[in-house]
């Protein structure tokens, strides 16, 4: 077969736009080799915009003795004579060429095509980037001139040959699967498969980790060795072999020097296990903690037979401990010890309803089918079937809750497919592990249904604890949102739609068949009448609400909470009847699903598949009127906090209501701390000061069960920080808001200059970062930066971090969740800037609800709530900057409230000593770039 591979670079994004060739690269294979290439500039009749010419470094002056279009078009269209056509994002490149042959009087190619931006998502689906410039660096494909035609079309035919081999070793099932799935995929596939299929028709795959299943083949193996081992030493015997200066940490590192707080930190957390004890321990940056609680937990789990759990917040320290810090243990470790990780149901793929849906699922849509493709590649290869090993397209991950083990309910153990469960995997493996790493999310899910989700255990390590109140309020709470819910009624569908309802109904075969359809399709339609309008409603009332009733989330939604005397208002009255209403017609679909269960469990055959159907949407239906029950009744077991929020960005009414308990720590006292004889909280801040009070308060811990420890940061803060404050800044208690944001943006810009961008900018506001955002944009006068805003720029908080980072220069804006959990090392980031001391908004429906309470029972809601939450996230933000001991960088701090207000030095007293500078911006300004280059 024949291949020529295209690429183009373009005056602009699109023909329709006038934009025209400046420069083809053609680069032809045959028999899997390169044999052949061609480039030539094009002179496009027109300018070549200054950005272009940036970027390709193809200028005006290029190309004014090039050739027109018309002069090659021949040459070009005789080239892909009996070819495929391969192209990086082959819509672009062939649709660009198609438009320019035609407008010049020759016939569109309608050569099959491949399109390597497709392939590589299918058969690579673990990579993090499919922009030629990444693939090229991770398959090590070299890229002479990136962004110039011929070494892109070079490139792009080094990795169609890296994609064809890796196909050629796919097994038949995989290669006859996705032929099913061929004709909505980009890529022309099917000669390919086709030839490949005759090839392997009758050979065994020879791989034998592969299972083969009902025309599935997946990988799924369970090497287990059983070990039974114990550490026949002391546990400072123990520590000693691996800390000490010839220890066996000494022999993995080069580089090792012992640090105090990291022994001290294993020797806390031993303590506690012993002494059947609760632990807070602050450890500061670079103590090296997850390594200091690793070694207690595998020495108790490993000597007294019993398993140990290890939260974590963000699956970012997962993967860390799992693919670091573990195989460092095992290596200095004498004794073998097993560690497994335990995620929610929803983050495994279940094969049987994957490959219900592969053989019956709708084939129309192609966010859908690509998912489905990718999965059949991924399937050959994960050990553990947990979706965030890949990257599906945006659509997938509604495809993939069809598909997840969340769908499955309870298995029965006599199926095949419990043999062939990743969830069941999990589980197993979870079972038999030494250490168990799991995530908050997942700890409290199980610890508010009765320990039902996790193996047993007694001792507990949390990381990053300083999330854990939030996170447990959250799992004990509720969410209820408009768009969920019509998606919901959509997903389930009428008698006559091809959904969910349909297929249940379609295979029942009994006389009252047409009432129960009748009933369904009145019920469905009159829940989705009145779920439109209680959601109109709900948002018309909050929208009329007085200003000072309302705030704004860190996303920009409007935010309003339910108050006692809300109940008491007439529309809200209104909606509590159409809750009702609602509720009855969730009764009614619920009636029938009923009936339809007593026919099928009285009948046989293969009605498995239903009965779970059935199950599922019963599930689902009996929550929606148990949270609608609780949502709207005024009085519950359990004090609630209840809001409503609105995203005005969002279709029309994107309304949410949320709900949790006011005071968490009676709760966690009671199902958490009473039933577990340790629970290890650690984190960088967990103190105001030096006191653990608040978030011991918080938690409900009592002072009798618990052992306390601060260790400090190993860095020398005082020769790698330099903390500016301005004496300058505009006051904002004024009403200045504007020019305070000018100010802001004035010194980001200055400060940029010093440290060449590589900054973080905080901001407490959603509103004061969008203005930022509009401002820097305006002020640059060469657009030497490159903006990063949270909420603006599109993309997840990781994907933004890579944006950043991407970047020579550049400057990331993000809001509260920027405030902790991204990790920028090294030279990456130089600067931080804190807009505003992140005080949580007064009006914060959690916050105003808790601060009520507070004053109620006689305390002092600032001092015991407002300023610890603050001074927790300062230090969150403090520590972004300095990751390592060779980081250096600069923070500065806009807001002069840390040096003027009585209560700055508690904001200043929880941070390593630094030397601080107080002065006009532009002292500040020359100091740092004096400090900065010397």
């Amino acid at each position: 077969m024949k291949y020529v591979v295209i690429d183009l670079e373009t005056t602009g994004n699109s023909p329709a736009k006038a934009g025209k060739i400046i420069e083809i690269g053609m680069v032809v294979i045959e028999n899997d080799e390169i044999k052949e290439t061609k480039t030539t500039l094009i002179n496009p009749n027109q300018p070549i915009p200054p950005f272009i010419s940036q970027l390709t470094g193809i200028y005006n002056e290029d190309v004014t003795d090039a050739p027109l279009f018309i002069d090659e078009a021949e040459d070009i269209t005789r080239m892909f004579q009996d070819s495929y056509i391969i192209a990086h994002n082959a819509t672009f490149d062939v649709g660009f060429l198609n438009t320019e042959l035609t407008s010049n009087g020759f016939p569109a190619l309608k050569n099959q095509v491949l399109d390597t931006v497709e392939l590589s998502r299918i058969l690579f689906p673990g990579i993090s980037s499919y922009k030629l410039s990444y693939l090229s660096t991770y398959f090590d494909l070299h890229h002479d001139d990136p962004h110039r035609a011929l070494s892109d079309a070079y490139v792009t035919g080094k990795l169609f040959l890296k994609l064809k081999e890796k196909m050629d070793h796919l097994p038949y099932e995989t290669l006859y699967k996705l032929k099913m799935l061929e004709d909505k995929l980009q890529s022309d596939l099917a000669a390919i498969l086709d030839y490949r299929l005759e090839e392997l028709a009758f050979k065994e795959h020879p791989d034998d980790q592969i299972k083969h299943y009902q025309g599935l083949a997946f990988r799924m193996s369970e090497k287990e060795t059983e070990t039974d081992s114990r550490l026949d030493i002391s546990f400072g015997e123990y520590l000693d072999a691996i800390y000490q200066e010839e220890g066996a940490l000494a022999k993995a590192f080069a580089s090792y020097e012992p640090r105090e707080g990291q022994r001290q930190m294993s020797e806390t957390i031993y303590d506690a296990f012993s002494a059947k004890k609760h632990a807070f321990i602050e450890a500061g940056t670079g103590t090296g903690k997850s390594l200091a609680y690793l070694l207690p937990a595998i020495y108790q789990a490993v000597n007294h037979q019993e398993r140990l759990i290890i939260s974590t917040y963000t699956t970012q320290l997962q993967s860390q401990l799992l693919e670091e810090e573990i195989p460092l243990l095992k290596k200095i470790i004498d004794t073998p010890f097993k560690v497994a990780l335990m995620k929610g149901k929803n983050h495994y793929l279940n094969l049987e309803k994957f490959l219900y849906e592969l053989d019956y699922g709708p084939k129309d849509n192609y966010d859908f089918v690509l998912t489905k493709a990718i999965l059949l590649v991924w399937i050959t290869e994960t050990e553990t079937g947990d979706i965030d090993e890949i990257q599906l397209p945006a659509g997938g991950y509604i495809l993939f809750q069809k598909v997840s083990a969340d769908a499955e309910r309870n298995m029965n153990p006599k199926s095949p497919w419990f043999h062939h469960s990743y969830y069941q995997l999990a589980r197993r493996r979870a079972q038999k592990a030494d250490i168990l790493i799991t995530n908050h999310a997942l700890l409290c899910t199980d610890m508010f249904n009765d320990y039902a989700f996790l193996p047993s255990y007694q001792k507990v390590i949390i990381d990053e604890a300083h999330h854990f109140e939030e996170t447990a309020s959250h799992h004990y709470g509720l969410k209820l949102d408009y768009i969920q819910m019509q998606f919901t009624c959509n997903y389930l569908g009428t008698a006559d739609e091809d959904k969910q309802f349909h297929t249940v109904l379609k295979a029942f075969n009994v006389e009252h068949k047409k009432e129960l359809a009748e009933q369904w399709n009145a019920a469905i339609k009159e829940a989705k009448y009145d779920i439109d309008e209680l959601f109109h409603l709900i948002e018309r009332f909050v929208m009329a609400q007085q200003k000072n009733d309302k705030a704004t989330s860190d996303l920009g939604r409007v935010q309003y909470r339910i108050k006692p005397e809300t109940y008491h208002q007439n529309t809200w009255q209104l909606a509590q009847d159409m809750v009702a209403r609602l509720r009855m017609h969730f009764q009614k679909q619920l009636d029938v699903l009923f009936q339809l269960k007593n026919h099928y469990s009285s009948t046989n055959g293969d009605e498995k598949q239903f009965l779970e159907e059935i199950a599922q949407m019963q599930d689902v239906l009996e929550k929606y009127r148990e949270d609608l029950k609780i949502m709207f009744q005024e009085q519950n077991e359990v004090a609630l906090i209840k809001w409503a929020e609105i995203d005005l960005k969002g279709s029309h009414h994107s309304v949410f209501l949320y709900s949790e308990p006011s005071d968490i720590a009676p709760i966690l006292a009671e199902n958490f701390f009473a039933k577990k004889s340790s629970v290890i909280f650690t984190s960088a801040t967990l103190t105001m000061g030096s006191s653990f009070t608040f978030i011991k308060e918080r938690l409900g811990v009592a002072e009798q069960d618990l052992l306390t420890e601060q260790i400090a940061s190993p860095f020398h803060y005082d020769k790698q920080v330099q903390l500016l404050i301005p004496t300058d800044f505009p006051d904002i208690k004024y009403g200045n808001m504007d020019d305070f944001v000018y100010a802001v943006c004035e010194s980001i810009l200055s400060l940029a200059e010093v440290t060449s961008g590589r900054m973080l900018v905080l901001f407490t506001s959603y509103d004061m970062l969008k203005k930022a955002n509009h401002l820097l944009k305006e002020m640059m006068t060469d657009q030497q930066y490159v903006i990063i805003a949270q909420g603006v720029t599109s993309g997840s908080r990781s994907r933004l971090k890579k944006n950043f980072q991407s970047y020579d220069q550049a400057i990331l804006l993000g809001t509260s969740s920027f405030w902790e959990g991204v990790d920028i090392p090294g030279e990456d980031l130089s600067a931080l800037v804190m807009a505003r001391l992140p005080f949580q908004p007064p009006n914060h429906p959690v916050f105003e609800a808790k601060s009520h309470q507070m004053k109620e029972e006689g305390k002092n809601p600032f001092m015991d709530l407002s300023l610890p939450q603050a001074v927790i996230k300062f230090k969150q933000g403090f520590g972004r900057l300095i990751r390592s001991s060779e980081d250096r960088g600069i923070v500065f701090i806009c807001d002069v409230r840390v040096k003027t207000a009585r209560y700055g030095k508690y904001f200043l007293d929880s941070i390593p000593d630094v030397p601080v500078y107080y002065d006009t911006t532009q002292h500040l300004m020359s100091a740092a770039e004096e400090w900065f280059h010397h």
